[in-house]
C-alpha cells in the first residue's frame, strides 16, 4: 500500500483545512509531488481522510488560487507550482526573518554594523 499523501490528526487544535493546506505544500515542497503529478479527486481525498469534501474543495480552491494546483475541467487537480513557489506566504515570511536574523549575527561576530550591512545590500539593487 502507497504511504498516504498527506495526514490529518483530529488529536492537533489546528484546523482540519489548516492541517490539508499544509500537508499538501509540504509533500510539494519535499519532493513527494511534483509539478504535473495528479492529486486525488476531492472526494477520493475527503474518503481516504474522513474529512468533509467540503473541506478537500475548500483547500484545493485557496491552492488552485495560489498558483500551487491547476484544475482541468473534467480531468482533474495537478501539482503546478515548483517546490519553492509551493510555500506559504507565512512560511516564506518566517525563513526570510531567519536568514536576516543570520545574516545579521554573522555580521556582528565578523564587527560589521546593521547599517553597514544594509548600505552594501543597496549598492547592489
Amino acid at each position: 500500500m502507497a504511504p498516504a499523501l498527506v495526514s490529518i490528526d483530529a488529536r492537533d487544535r489546528t484546523p482540519i483545512y489548516a492541517q490539508l493546506d499544509r500537508g499538501l505544500r509540504a509533500a510539494i515542497v519535499t519532493g513527494r509531488l511534483r509539478p504535473g503529478d495528479q492529486l486525488p479527486t476531492v472526494r477520493q481525498l475527503a474518503v481516504d481522510l474522513q474529512v468533509n469534501a467540503n473541506t478537500v474543495a475548500r483547500v484545493y480552491a485557496e491552492l488552485e488560487r495560489d498558483g500551487v494546483l491547476e484544475t482541468r475541467r473534467g480531468v482533474g487537480s495537478f501539482v503546478s507550482a515548483a517546490p519553492g513557489a509551493a510555500r506559504s506566504a507565512t512560511e516564506h515570511i518566517k525563513r526570510l526573518r531567519a536568514f536576516v536574523t543570520r545574516v545579521l549575527a554573522d555580521a556582528a561576530a565578523a564587527g560589521f554594523t546593521r547599517d553597514e550591512v544594509v548600505h552594501e545590500l543597496d549598492k547592489r539593487k
